[in-house]
């Protein structure tokens, strides 16, 4: 998933090098809801929730 995090910043950093406002605000608000994902995520696994196996 941080992979995918990665892409995404790249993706909205490249577009709006070219110009392309929508498109890298588009990649951008994906990766912001990754990583609040990954972060909800981290904080069940750190407070003992959910295990990981």
């Amino acid at each position: 998933m941080l992979s995918w995090i990665l892409i995404l910043l790249a993706v909205a950093a490249v577009a709006g090098l070219l110009g392309f406002g929508r498109l890298s605000g588009l990649a951008l608000s994906g990766a912001k809801l990754l990583i609040l994902v990954v972060l909800v995520l981290f904080l069940l696994v750190l407070f003992g929730v959910i295990a990981i196996a």
